[in-house]
């Protein structure tokens, strides 16, 4: 795996944790990367995504709640939130991620953690924000993940 997919990993696991029990983020960072080994890089990436997704959680959760016909954000599982809020996220505040990475990358992290419909389930609400954000496909990138 890329050092940005790890990255992915480590900022789901760190937002589900923010989630889950309302603890601060910089100590939730600061106790995930105590217990697990991350290169500099990843580290890096994934405390950028879990710090800009807590700073912008109000303007990606309603990006999503608009983007998400007949889902309310509170009815949606821990995992399949913050895999979208990560993807929004990148979607909205990254621009020099491709769009195809970012919903991939969200569909493999949901594919992965989530429920057997979850894969299906980001990639609608990914798509849809990336529409309504202007992404298109970057053709002809060298952008990695």
């Amino acid at each position: 795996m890329g050092a940005r997919t790890t990255a992915r990993e480590s900022a789901l696991q760190m937002l589900f944790a923010i989630d889950t029990t309302a603890n601060d983020p910089e100590r939730v960072i600061s106790d995930y990367w105590r217990e697990t080994p991350g290169d500099s890089e990843g580290r890096e990436y994934a405390d950028g995504l879990v710090r800009g997704v807590r700073d912008a959680v109000g303007d990606i959760d309603a990006i999503l709640a608009s983007a998400s016909d007949h889902w309310r954000l509170d009815r949606m599982t821990r995992v399949d939130r913050n895999i979208l809020r990560i993807g929004a996220f990148e979607l909205t505040r990254c621009p020099n991620v491709p769009r195809a990475v970012v919903l991939d990358e969200a569909v493999e992290l949901a594919k992965r953690y989530g429920s057997e419909e979850s894969g299906a389930f980001v990639n609608g609400v990914l798509d849809r924000v990336a529409e309504d954000c202007g992404r298109r496909d970057d053709v002809g990138s060298t952008t990695t993940a």
